[in-house]
């Protein structure tokens, strides 16, 4: 039983990395691409829908991205959404397709952008330690009717060793996205 707790635990702290690198890919770091519009959300007829159900995101060049909607009659709500997002990017409407020109990085919007990573960082280890105190807790309980006292240290130990390589894949994630943003 305590090996299925530590299981579920380790399986769920690899989730949250997952989801550090997913956050992390929706940061421009330069270049175009696709990615950076995972976050964004069109108000389509009422609900809240991701834009990459609503258009075809294509990159035809390292600077530009170019959105080509299904349906032309959104094409003015993805322009408002993407205008009221954080990107810093005004789309340009051309009737039929909305391009966004990816400008290059200064070094103030660039230490805005660590900040940023460091924030999602941030939050990934609370996840993480989230994770380990519910795993921690089930241990614990384990303690009370099937385990004895020096198993349930044993495996919360465990719990630590397992959180302390999570927290540094975190911090090696961030490093390597910092670096990329930082080179200019």
């Amino acid at each position: 039983m305590p090996q299925t707790i530590k299981k579920s635990g380790e399986d769920r702290m690899e989730k949250a990395i997952g989801a550090l690198k997913r956050d992390l890919s929706s940061l421009r770091a330069g270049r175009a691409t696709p990615a950076l519009l995972d976050r964004i959300q069109v108000e389509y007829y009422g609900a809240p829908t991701p834009l990459s159900q609503l258009a075809n995101i294509s990159t035809p060049d390292p600077r530009t991205l170019m959105i080509q909607p299904w349906d032309k009659t959104s094409l003015s709500d993805i322009e408002r959404a993407i205008s009221k997002s954080d990107l810093g990017i005004t789309p340009s409407n051309d009737g039929s397709l909305i391009r966004l020109s990816i400008p290059v990085l200064t070094e103030e919007r660039r230490v805005e952008l660590v900040k940023t990573t460091k924030k999602f960082g941030e939050e990934a280890k609370v996840a993480v330690r989230n994770i380990r105190r519910d795993a921690n807790d089930d241990i614990k309980k384990l303690e009370k009717t099937d385990i004895s006292e020096d198993e349930s240290h044993r495996h919360q130990e465990d719990i630590q060793k397992m959180t302390d390589k999570y927290i540094a894949e975190v911090d090696k994630v961030l490093l390597a996205k910092e670096k990329e943003i930082m080179d200019v």
